[in-house]
């Protein structure tokens, strides 16, 4: 959990300490000092160091990554893609989020902001291909709250039958594993997990994957306007890009329990991917399609 602080916190006199002042940092990579206080709070990121009496520090390492969030922000990035590529010194079980690790990894992806009601009907979509395409797929589904899950349990218990594995995350009190049905793990809401949405569903024969990121907004989720909520999202049937996503949330799963992501990587060893290469112009063309149903 970050610390409220005001400029004046941050740049007290009193105890200078080692590093950087967020005021240094601002004029170093022109960012306001207010927009590098909302991405901690808002993506975790940067991290700044800590004194004893709570005032942030900055490392130049950190002022060399921000600096290029900037510039892949200038490139067209959103915020949370720009951070995860920027960040990215390592393997995707570095990455606490879906989304941004697959839009930071695909320079080509170009998000669209939907509705809440058209990530329902995409959702739909893909889970009932699934139904009639995919055979032994590795489903998951990330529904940010419980209930939300529990509308669409039945579905997903049913393609979790012919599933060689499904698991999903939302706000669970506790992981649960029960034959027949998808694994269910915990996150914290405050994780940036908590803030997405994800249907992925990679077999041999079909590949497809939802992924949004909710945009901060007044609209309450399960309010009386929560259809209307509004996320950042791209969609894509690619089998490369879903097979990326899956291997990142099979790592965050292994967060909550090891040894299930331990499985899950052992399965998605060698896992041969669906045979089809769609066309480009494809997803492109569908990505038409909706941005018109969302002007309806």
């Amino acid at each position: 959990m970050t610390h409220a602080r005001t400029a004046q916190d941050d740049e007290s006199p009193v105890e200078i300490g080692h590093g950087l002042a967020i005021k240094d940092v601002a004029e170093a990579t022109g960012l306001a000092a207010g927009t590098i206080r909302m991405w901690e709070q808002r993506y975790d990121f940067p991290v700044p160091r800590r004194t004893a009496s709570g005032y942030r520090r900055y490392s130049t390492a950190d002022v060399e990554t921000l600096k290029t969030v900037v510039a892949l922000r200038q490139r067209g990035l959103s915020v949370p893609a720009a951070i995860a590529r920027a960040r990215d010194t390592g393997g995707p079980s570095d990455r606490p989020s879906i989304y941004a690790a697959v839009a930071g990894s695909d320079p080509s992806a170009r998000p669209q902001t939907l509705r809440k009601s058209t990530l329902i009907a995409l959702s739909r979509a893909i889970e009932h291909e699934a139904l009639a395409r995919a055979a032994g797929p590795i489903l998951v589904g990330a529904f940010q709250r419980t209930p939300f899950y529990r509308d669409v349990e039945p579905r997903y218990s049913r393609i979790a039958g012919q599933a060689d594995a499904a698991f999903v995350f939302a706000d669970f009190d506790e992981v649960r594993h029960e034959q027949g049905r998808p694994s269910e793990i915990p996150i914290d809401p405050q994780d940036a997990l908590g803030n997405e949405w994800a249907v992925i569903v990679d077999s041999p024969g079909y590949a497809a994957c939802l992924l949004a990121w909710e945009i901060p907004g007044d609209t309450q989720p399960g309010g009386p306007h929560d259809l209307g909520r509004r996320y950042e999202s791209l969609w894509t049937v690619d089998p490369e890009v879903t097979r990326r996503a899956t291997h990142v949330a099979a790592r965050l799963a292994g967060r909550a329990d090891p040894a299930y992501g331990a499985r899950l990587e052992e399965l998605l060893h060698d896992r041969p991917m669906a045979v089809e290469q769609p066309a480009p112009a494809l997803t492109s063309l569908t990505n038409r399609v909706v941005a018109y149903l969302e002007e309806a």
